[in-house]
């Protein structure tokens, strides 16, 4: 497996290697392991005032005080990664490098909220979701102590991201430790129109409470059943099936907080507006979840 881990030297990228870190069975089967620092770039008015020598021994030292310590708990850990450091734009330059090497998995670490309403407007994270369509997990909320095997939940809402997602986790199952609980999660719409008096002259269906419930089982069965037969040609994997009901993207984050390790889940990666991560539901739960998020954003992995 290759993976790429993006750091700043921020305690957010400090999660994201003490995650990969906390990985033994992954360890284990001797992945490729790259870190990569991405330093801005000087004005160019004082960088050609200072010569070209300082400003390269300035970009070295600033990227080793990211890199020394990411390195030294890697391998502490077990593993040799390799670590870099480039110039530029942090969002361009890290999207490049992951589509570029064709990793397995880019590894990030983010606060998850910004100032405009808990959305990832201008982050370096979202940027690279727009940019890249590697396979991300975005690790964020507090710092803590993972254990090897890990409760991973896939979101499952009936469209081919799910399922990708789903057979991502399957293929990359050491990421997730020697023994992970698996956990499909399906959200069935809670109807909450019905019975909502008239208004504007717009009056929602009334249906009864059997009619609302066959409409819930019905999708739900119609999500659940293509990963049904996924799971059971998978050797050695169980998987347990969770049926939320309300709105996706607060009730996945509700569970993941309670719940889960890791919340995986599929997403075309952007709406209307391609500089930010806007609409969807992942987008939602990228910017008010607190779990790992990893996020698959081709519906063919």
């Amino acid at each position: 497996m290759k993976i790429l881990v993006a750091i700043d030297g921020s305690n957010y990228s400090r999660m994201a290697v003490e995650f990969i870190a906390s990985r033994t069975t992954l360890i284990k089967s001797t992945p490729k392991v790259e870190v990569l620092n991405v330093q801005w770039s000087l004005p160019p008015h004082p960088a050609r005032i200072v010569g070209m020598a300082v400003v390269r021994d300035y970009y070295a030292d600033e990227a080793e005080k990211a890199l020394g310590p990411a390195r030294s708990r890697l391998q502490k850990a077990g593993l040799i990664p390799r670590v870099r450091y480039t110039v530029g734009r942090p969002a361009a330059e890290i999207s490049s490098a992951a589509d570029k090497d064709n990793v397995d998995l880019l590894v990030l670490g983010s606060h998850g909220h910004s100032a405009l309403g808990g959305m990832l407007l201008g982050s370096v994270t979202n940027e690279v979701m727009v940019r890249s369509k590697r396979p991300t997990l975005i690790v964020r909320g507090k710092a803590k102590k993972y254990a090897d095997s890990l409760r991973v939940g896939i979101a499952i809402d009936g469209s081919a991201y799910g399922v990708a997602a789903l057979k991502y986790v399957l293929r990359h199952a050491e990421l997730f430790g020697d023994a992970p609980t698996v956990s499909l999660i399906h959200v069935v719409h809670s109807y909450d129109l019905v019975g909502i008096p008239s208004v504007a002259g717009f009056a929602p269906p009334a249906f009864s409470s059997a009619e609302v419930r066959g409409m819930q089982d019905k999708a739900y069965e119609a999500a659940m059943r293509p990963v049904r037969k996924i799971v059971k040609n998978a050797a050695g994997v169980k998987a347990n099936e969770v049926r939320l009901t309300g709105i996706p993207s607060d009730e996945l984050c509700q569970y993941a907080e309670k719940k889960l390790h890791v919340l995986a889940m599929g997403s075309h990666g952007y709406g209307p507006l391609k500089s930010a991560v806007m609409g969807s539901v992942a987008a939602r739960v990228v910017a008010e979840g607190e779990v790992p998020l990893l996020l698959i954003r081709s519906a063919t992995r």
